[in-house]
């Protein structure tokens, strides 16, 4: 039999993970090296990939870039709109989207916050940067290199520490949380 994704519960979990990526954009500060913003976004994203399932993580993710598409302030800084998703952090989104289901799918079925660390590290970093990055090319009209010292190597050491916090809380709410 197969498991339900939309059940109550299910729908709850999914809900408040969409809260919890929702408010992971307002904790966000600008850098003066790049258009792309620092934010909890990402140790937000983490722990929805690490407590839900693969199905339930592609929905929460999907609704949230859903909410912001259509101008609710959920994204980086309190921003929402079409011109978000269109504009030089466009390419984030969707590296977001396959990044984080591809942890979910990764993440094992113990509560091991190594193989967490490891699956954030090797699966959502490669994805959410490759896409992040070549979008910005695109976008802006600069070399890989350019793009590259915008938004990837000065969030790498950020985005290391916000996966070592996400792994521990996965293991955490994962003790806590019923599945």
């Amino acid at each position: 039999m197969t498991k339900e994704i939309f059940t109550p519960h299910a729908m709850a979990k999914m809900a408040m993970c969409v809260a919890l990526i929702s408010i992971g954009g307002y904790i966000a500060f600008p850098t003066p090296f790049s258009p792309v913003l620092v934010t909890a976004t990402t140790l937000a994203l983490g722990i929805t990939a690490l407590v839900l399932p693969p199905k339930q993580t592609a929905v929460a993710i999907l609704v949230w870039i859903l909410l912001g598409a259509v101008g609710i302030p959920v994204f980086s800084g309190g921003q929402g709109g079409i011109g978000k998703l269109l504009g030089p952090s466009g390419g984030f989104f969707p590296g977001f989207w396959l990044g984080y289901v591809g942890v979910s799918l990764l993440k094992g079925s113990k509560y091991d916050w190594k193989r967490y660390l490891l699956v954030l590290l090797v699966v959502a970093f490669p994805f959410t940067y490759a896409l992040g990055i070549a979008y910005l090319m695109c976008a802006l009209h600069i070399e890989m290199w350019q793009a590259m010292t915008m938004a990837m190597f000065s969030f790498i050491p950020g985005d290391i520490l916000k996966a070592v916090a996400a792994a521990f809380l996965g293991v955490r709410l994962n003790k806590v949380l019923p599945h």
